[in-house]
């Protein structure tokens, strides 16, 4: 068995790089506010990123049939070039007319998650499938862990970079140091997070196309898009969602997986309201992140000692133990310590991320990694956009019961209650699903083997 390092390994070295300019997005510190300082309203950004996720959930598997099928090259480096006309569509859109801004941004979402879709499993698949290949499969967590580390460094320029740029007085300062005297505004400036992102698109493409198929032969042996490798791709699709259903471990990976991360990427998403309504500026969000995201270079670590040490279900309770006592503490709007509950929430996602991820792939054939691995991330996706319509119907049932109660507050007033009575829902939500998941999971294990 081949024990040198797995990062002597071309496509190791390739898959580090292209999660890392894929994923390295200098807007995420500002995400909301960007969609608002384009001019579009909070039900535009909801209604967008609802599209996002069901646009992801429709492709998610066909994708990932297409790479078993096409080559996970392939898919990869569609994925980038999706990546760049994404960014390109609205970092060059004018905004003399909201309805096209709002078309534009349409666009951006529906191949935004087009191109997640199509990297969700390939990326994954060549770099698992190379490590059986050329080194040690055994050595997987430890690759997991190093890629995880080295995206948390880079997120954390990324966060704290984009955040900076992102605000029209840190640049105005920076340009008078050099002795430019020209006033940018935040019509202007909101644009730089989104150029820098577009420059790590072109670095995205640059590693898919130096990567190698691990079949003998390469890509060029791979059959051409048809109707007949196109129905041979759903054919694929059916024969993974048939084998996940015949294997509980499987099963109950991805079900338990989707749990976790449907929630806790939702409080992602929200961070940013959540931070102004613990008294933080918002000039200090993206130091905020990037802090945080240094968590990246412990947690992995963490990870590979408790898949070492425990056991899958072992895993699943410490995970759910850490998510509920994590869902509590955002529950208290604590000022300034409310980050806390906060750095919690990413644990937890990196945790999900490694355990599903080192499970999935440890049971799952080469012939059909990606499209199972695109199963795991259909669930997700479908999960995040369930919960996101789930989450818009609360806020509005919370609004208009805080309205009729309270006739003399502020609109704002009402809205910064009904976010913080939201967040009261979410504990008894996550532990009436986990009992439900659990339960299912339970009977299935115990009617049919780990593994067919």
């Amino acid at each position: 068995m081949n024990t040198s390092s797995p990062f002597k390994i071309r496509n190791i070295r390739l898959f580090i790089a292209f999660r890392v300019f894929f994923n390295a997005r200098f807007y995420y510190p500002v995400f909301t506010i960007l969609f608002l300082d384009y001019g579009l309203t909070i039900e535009q950004f909801s209604i967008l990123n609802t599209v996002w996720a069901i646009t992801i959930v429709c492709a998610e598997v066909p994708s990932g049939a297409l790479a078993d099928l096409l080559g996970r090259k392939r898919l990869l480096v569609l994925t980038t070039l999706l990546m760049i006309v994404e960014l390109s569509v609205i970092a060059f859109v004018p905004i003399t007319n909201m309805s096209i801004v709002f078309w534009a941004f349409l666009a951006n979402r529906v191949l935004s998650g087009l191109a997640e879709a199509m990297a969700s499993g390939a990326d994954e698949a060549i770099a698992y499938d190379s490590l059986i290949a050329e080194g040690n499969p055994a050595q997987w967590p430890r690759v997991l862990s190093v890629q995880m580390r080295v995206k948390a460094l880079a997120g954390v320029v990324s966060t704290t970079l984009g955040a900076m740029v992102y605000a029209p007085s840190i640049v105005n300062g920076l340009l008078s140091l050099f002795g430019v005297q020209q006033e940018l505004s935040q019509q202007t400036t909101m644009r730089f997070p989104v150029y820098l992102t577009l420059v790590l698109a072109f670095l995205a493409l640059w590693s898919t196309l130096r990567m190698r198929e691990v079949e003998e032969g390469g890509s060029q042996d791979k059959p051409q898009v048809t109707l007949a490798t196109i129905w041979q791709a759903w054919l694929l699709t059916l024969q993974a969602g048939r084998w996940i259903l015949k294997t509980p471990l499987a099963l109950a990976v991805i079900l338990f997986g989707m749990m976790y991360d449907h929630v806790l990427r939702l409080i992602i998403t929200l961070t940013s309201q959540y931070f102004r309504l613990i008294s933080l500026t918002d000039a200090s969000f993206g130091v905020i992140m990037a802090t945080l995201t240094l968590l990246g270079l412990i947690v992995p670590k963490l990870a590979e000692f408790m898949t070492a040490r425990f056991s899958p279900a072992q895993n699943c309770g410490w995970l759910a133990l850490h998510t509920i006592l994590t869902l509590l503490g955002l529950t208290w709007f604590i000022p300034y310590l409310g980050i806390i509950p906060i750095a919690m929430v990413m644990v937890g996602l990196m945790l999900t991320a490694f355990f599903t991820s080192h499970y999935l792939n440890e049971i799952t054939s080469s012939e059909q990694r990606a499209t199972v691995l695109s199963f795991k991330g259909l669930a997700f996706n479908l999960a995040y956009g369930i919960i996101g319509i789930l989450f818009a119907r609360l806020i509005v049932y919370l609004r208009d019961d805080l309205t009729a109660a309270h006739p003399d507050w502020t609109s704002q007033l009402i809205d910064n209650q009904a976010f913080k009575d939201s967040f009261l829902w979410m504990p008894g939500y996550f532990l009436v699903l986990t009992a439900a998941i659990a339960l299912y999971s339970v009977l299935i294990l115990k009617r049919r083997p780990a593994k067919d």
